[in-house]
């Protein structure tokens, strides 16, 4: 059904400049509409934020349903994530693309992972790492330009986090992923694993908290980003807590936990693209896009910079527009400036997703 037009000005955060639109049909466009009702005069108009690591197909146990995905979804949305990477999912969430007050979703089809190496139902588990290429090739064909595989987890016969895949292993999935077309990111805690992820030419990194000084100085030559989930990693003393049988392992994620902070601060400073996600749908319930941004300030981000990394540097990153002629109409309006008050996003003016005003 055909929406009213709908008016909205304000002040682009970025910019500092006036912003002036229309939306019509779902779209922003600048073409001044008469009959528009002025929705916003006033504010900061900020794109729609993104979450760059969440699972909408994920919930606490398994079978989650397409309508509880939808719920989980109209919570990221209603907290302002109005695009979402979803970076592994059980569930094909592809039905819920026909709603429009859900969030845009950039898909990476299912995790990638071995037998008795991730948590059991939630990835397409290989018992021959040969095999690893042409399940990327099919994850990248149902997915929507992005392919996740896990790259370590808890090996319970070494009692620590160990790499799933060999070097080569990995370099045939990276070249078989931009065969098709896709980008390949993979799940990694520690260290072990990450200079073979890195040198076999993946093109990011979830969590990453085993960064070293000379694996970040790789992940800036070839321009390979990071997304930290920050507010995921304050959950590793909780995750150790329930791993007394593996002290090893406990005492690993402990250290991995404490010494985060620094490494994704050395990541930052070296010149790594870094970019807000939550790992909404386990540990992380949905919504907290705005506690992940806030987690980047905390770090010692200006306001502006996180904010950037959760909105417009994460939408270039993605190819997924903005506020620009024609684009899907995915913004905030905030009474208050974002970068004086990051806390400000909690309480917005509007939140308009597909043109359809839902705060």
């Amino acid at each position: 059904m055909t929406q009213g037009a709908l008016h909205f000005r304000g002040i682009d955060p970025f910019t500092e400049q006036s912003l002036e639109f229309w939306v019509v049909d779902g779209r922003i466009t600048f073409e001044p509409v008469a009959s528009a009702e002025t929705a916003v005069d006033g504010g900061w108009i900020v794109p729609g934020l993104v979450d760059a690591h969440n699972h909408v197909g994920i919930a606490p146990g398994l079978d989650v349903t397409i309508e509880q995905a939808r719920q989980s979804a109209y919570a990221d949305a209603r907290a302002g994530a109005l695009l979402i990477r979803e970076v592994g999912s059980p569930l094909d969430t592809h039905p819920l693309d026909d709603d429009p007050l859900c969030p845009r979703f950039i898909r990476s089809g299912r995790h990638i992972a071995r037998p008795k190496r991730y948590m059991r139902g939630y990835s397409v588990d290989l018992v021959d790492p040969a095999d690893l290429p042409a399940e990327v090739a099919r994850q990248a064909a149902d997915g929507d330009g992005w392919v996740k595989i896990v790259g370590d987890w808890i090996d319970r016969e070494v009692g620590d986090l160990a790499p799933l895949w060999d070097r080569d292993t990995l370099a045939a999935a990276a070249a078989a992923a931009h065969d098709a077309g896709a980008r390949i990111t993979a799940h990694v805690f520690g260290t072990d694993a990450l200079g073979d992820i890195i040198d076999a030419g993946f093109d990011c990194i979830e969590h990453g908290t085993g960064l070293t000084a000379d694996l970040i100085d790789k992940m800036v030559e070839k321009l390979i980003a990071l997304v930290p989930t920050v507010i995921q990693v304050d959950n590793f003393p909780g995750i150790a807590a329930g791993a007394d049988r593996f002290p090893v392992y406990q005492a690993n994620m402990l250290s991995l936990h404490a010494g985060a902070g620094e490494v994704f601060g050395a990541a930052r400073e070296a010149g790594v693209a870094m970019f807000a996600g939550t790992d909404a749908g386990g540990f992380v319930t949905h919504g907290r896009i705005v506690d992940e941004i806030e987690a980047l300030v905390d770090l010692g981000w200006r306001p502006v910079d996180a904010l950037a990394a959760a909105s417009i540097e994460a939408r270039t990153w993605l190819g997924a527009g903005g506020l620009a002629e024609g684009d899907r109409a995915d913004f905030l309006v905030v009474g208050e400036d974002p970068r004086e008050r990051i806390s400000a996003l909690r309480s917005p003016a509007a939140i308009v997703c597909s043109g359809r005003r839902i705060v």
